[in-house]
């Protein structure tokens, strides 16, 4: 498999890192982290500014390849990440784009394109666990419209979010992975409250949504009723096979920062420290590797990332937790400092193991998709 770029594709790396160049010296302060309208009105300002450059289409109307360049160079440049955003821009959007009809496409992509709409994602539920097909929300038909009764939890960026990618069970007497309907829902429909919850780094960009008889319109309907299972799987490979993309050129970045650091503070001296950065920087480089077989993979089979997104999801979430741990050996007692860097870094990650389906069911879709080993009883 071919991994080099075209002359076109290495044209437009060039033209986006002079751009980059120009436009992120002039960029406001961002906002605290705690801010989160002021964050959500930063992260879609910087997309207007990308959608006016003409660098907001390509998280779906370019190829895999520059994606992944876009990706790469705004990370390597320190550029804003999609931030508040990340659901409509990697997940819903992209879902819509391979899968809504030619109304829905034009209804929802364009405003998220533009930095108008923030998305969220209804997946996870407090009594599904990691056994996402297990979900209880309900939603039965009423004439045009979804009734829909239930709770999310998990749900990110839902207290500044505008339309949230919901699952329902519409069917509960099929079997459980055909009885489920993927719909586009408005947050600021009747019977919608949203309680945030706070994360052990002190921040609430999470939260609880609770369903009290919301209506939702049928043409909110992405795919078929009762074919939400197949549609959220696109919606999940485009989470694990290409979301996390940029994240692996900032653990690149860390590492060698952290590899300064030590220097500096005399760990450098430690040989066992010194042997786990390099096998990090094999491991992500690796990782790195890996993301551009599955974006040649995606390009090859019509731009849907495939099961190859589990693998790098897998070992990526481990890697990133070993480099944090990493960057705690490095810090010394000021691991423990809040106020430094890579400390709040390293208790986020300890939820990357779980973010995007768990390790556990990761291993499952390897063992028995990629590997043909025999489903568990």
């Amino acid at each position: 498999m071919d991994l080099s770029c075209t002359p076109e594709e290495e044209e437009f790396r060039a033209r986006l890192r002079a751009w980059l160049g120009t436009v992120l010296p002039t960029l406001p302060a961002r906002p605290s982290p705690d801010d989160w309208p002021g964050r959500r009105a930063y992260d879609l300002g910087w997309q207007r500014m990308l959608y006016d450059a003409g660098y907001a289409h390509v998280h779906w109307d370019a190829s895999p390849t520059l994606r992944l360049i876009f990706l790469e160079e705004t990370e390597q440049a320190g550029a804003p990440y999609v931030g508040a955003n990340f659901v409509g821009l990697l997940h819903a959007g992209p879902t819509i784009a391979a899968e809504g009809t030619a109304g829905q496409r034009a209804r929802w992509l364009p405003p998220i394109l533009r930095g108008e709409q923030v998305w969220c994602q209804g997946f996870s539920e407090p009594d599904a666990g990691s056994d996402l097909a297990s979900l209880r929300t309900r939603a039965r038909r009423d004439g045009d419209a979804y009734v829909v009764t239930g709770s999310k939890i998990w749900t990110s960026h839902a207290e500044v979010a505008d339309w949230c990618e919901l699952l329902v069970r519409t069917d509960p007497a099929a079997p459980r992975h055909r009885g489920i309907t993927w719909l586009a829902m408005p947050m600021d429909a009747e019977g919608v409250t949203v309680r945030p919850l706070r994360t052990l780094a002190g921040s609430a960009e999470f939260a609880e949504v609770f369903l009290d008889e919301v209506r939702v319109p049928v043409a909110n309907r992405v795919g078929e009723e009762n074919d939400g299972w197949r549609v959220t799987m696109v919606t999940l490979s485009f989470e694990r096979g290409t979301a996390f993309v940029g994240e692996v050129v900032a653990c690149r970045r860390v590492l060698a920062e952290l590899a300064r650091t030590a220097r500096g503070n005399g760990r450098w001296d430690d040989p066992v420290l010194r042997r786990r950065l390099g096998r990090l920087d094999a491991e992500f480089r690796a990782l790195w590797r890996l993301t551009q077989w599955n974006v040649s993979a995606a390009e090859a089979s019509g731009g849907v990332p495939g099961v190859g997104g589990s693998v790098f999801k897998l070992r990526y979430s481990h890697a990133r937790q070993e480099l944090y741990d990493t960057a705690a050996e490095v810090l010394g007692p000021d691991g423990l400092d809040l106020d430094r860097p890579w400390v709040l870094d390293r208790l986020s990650s300890l939820s990357y193991t779980i973010a995007a389906g768990t390790s556990q069911i990761q291993r499952t879709i390897v063992a028995e998709r990629i590997l043909g080993l025999p489903r568990g009883r």
